[in-house]
């Protein structure tokens, strides 16, 4: 509950409608896209002005009141979990596309904004937004820089920070601040880089400026089919290891198929073990040359089938597959808990072969679908809440994921960011200077730590909590990967 005073001083700077208080209110916000982690926030607050975000910094700077900024919800990671002391502050409101440059190709807009909305605003002028998470119908574009979002087209045109110019920011006292600019480079050290990826840690985003591009004249996919999984993440690494930087590289194992097609009807081979999503863009010219090599690989990879796009309507319904592959495994399962980890290509199959043998021994189904092009690995792991055991026996097989990725020489994540999720196996990740220097950065932002407090980066002492070991990168080489 809020401190008295807190509330009067919010109350006078917002209208009733935009504090609440009531825990049939503030309920719908106690978690994001991972429900395993539950918070009722004291308050939450929906400002419409940059002036009224100020306004509320500074109250709640003052009152050292913790603050958690919150766009659409749609952070699997647990990174706008509420603290039970503190404030979410929605920016929910700012929502609004604010200019479109055709000659530099720019977008000014709000945090609040849809992410396809950008594109949808830009396309009457050829251009679009590169980007596209799966959940880009509802993820807002203040969250994607948040967390560094990528999508399955990032292989080719990059992540969101590649993608941004420059952000507009209010620090934890309400101070403004910009990163980037008008260029593609400025003077100084690359805050923006810094910034993109904070995930609400430093400052809170009121303003971005993305880059655009121009729409491809010709865009086709092949749908590749393979009778064994590691055939096909071996075929991952036979075509970039061709010199082929495919628009969109992504693959998924049978159990996600098979959902995505009863709710998609994408005409997915059912008796595949897997499939392979390879797109080609650019001119007609490049794309037939580019085409045909890739449908050279995939049937030297070991395909048993490959299915070219023949027209737009085609390629979009193949491309919904993937991206519906989240709701389509929720139609199947009570719960489920998806992991986000990146891991070296040559180490696809050992991976996904440990994934199922570990899927056995806990007894949990696992649907695997991933950017495989640049080995972001997103296996859902499916259970019921309601069966008892079943929680922790979830949270375990996540773990191992993770470690698993580590020890191949990965990362714990690829864009879905740290969040509450993956503290501890930040520490497994990172020695304690590395945990130290973050915290630094931390703290020369926000020295109070009221910005999104006990996400992302763990406190030593927190690690010792974990009881984790930290396993430097490099140190180890599972005895089963291939040697370079």
């Amino acid at each position: 509950m809020l401190p008295p005073d807190v509330h009067a001083e919010l109350a006078v700077l917002l209208p009733p409608e935009a504090l609440l208080t009531a825990p049939e209110d503030t309920k719908p916000y106690e978690c994001d896209g991972l429900t395993l982690f539950r918070e009722r926030p004291s308050a939450v607050v929906l400002p419409e002005t940059e002036a009224q975000v100020v306004a509320i910094l500074r109250v709640c700077h003052a009152a050292g009141i913790p603050v958690v900024a919150r766009g659409a919800g749609t952070s699997l990671s647990g990174g706008a979990l509420p603290d039970p002391r503190g404030v979410v502050l929605s920016m929910a409101k700012f929502n609004r596309i604010l200019s479109v440059d055709v000659l530099s190709r720019t977008a000014v807009v709000q945090p609040g904004v849809r992410n396809l909305a950008i594109s949808e605003a830009a396309a009457p002028h050829g251009l679009y937004y590169a980007p596209d998470p799966s959940s880009q119908i509802a993820c807002s574009i203040g969250g994607n820089v948040a967390e560094n979002a990528g999508g399955v087209h990032c292989l080719k045109y990059g992540l969101t920070v590649h993608n941004v110019q420059r952000v507009r920011a209010l620090l934890v006292d309400g101070d403004a601040v910009e990163f980037g600019g008008a260029s593609l480079d400025s003077s100084g050290y690359d805050l923006l880089a810094l910034v993109t990826g904070s995930e609400g840690l430093l400052a809170v985003i009121t303003e971005i400026t993305v880059r655009l591009l121009p729409k491809p004249q010709r865009a086709q996919v092949a749908l590749a089919a393979f009778d064994d999984v590691e055939k096909a993440g071996a075929a991952v690494g036979a075509i970039i290891g061709e010199g082929i930087i495919p628009a969109g590289l992504e693959m998924m194992d049978q159990p996600a198929t098979r959902a995505v097609e009863q709710f998609v009807r994408a005409d997915y081979p059912l008796d595949a073990a897997a499939v392979l999503l390879v797109e080609s863009d650019g001119t007609p010219e490049e794309v037939e040359h580019e085409m045909g090599e890739i449908r050279r690989i995939l049937t030297a990879s070991g395909a048993t089938s490959i299915r070219v796009s023949r027209d737009e309507k085609e390629r979009r319904l193949l491309w919904s597959g993937r991206k519906n592959a989240f709701p389509a495994v929720g139609r199947i399962s009570p719960d489920y808990y998806c992991i986000d980890g990146t891991i070296p290509r040559g180490a696809l199959p050992l991976v996904l072969r440990r994934t199922a043998e570990w899927s056995r021994e806990f007894g949990l189904p696992c649907a695997n679908v991933f950017h495989a092009g640049d080995g972001n690995l997103h296996p859902l792991i499916l259970f019921d809440a309601n069966r008892e055991g079943e929680i922790e026996k979830t949270i375990a097989f996540g773990d191992r994921i993770l470690a698993l990725c580590i020890e191949v020489g990965g990362t714990i994540t690829g864009e879905h960011g740290v969040g509450i999720e993956k503290l501890s196996s930040m520490c497994s990740q990172f020695a304690p200077d590395e945990l130290d220097r973050f915290l630094g950065v931390k703290n020369a932002f926000d020295s109070a730590g009221l910005l999104n407090p006990g996400k992302a980066v763990p406190t030593l002492a927190r690690c010792a909590e974990f009881g984790r070991m930290h396993v430097h990168r490099g140190e180890l080489r599972h005895p089963e990967l291939p040697r370079f």
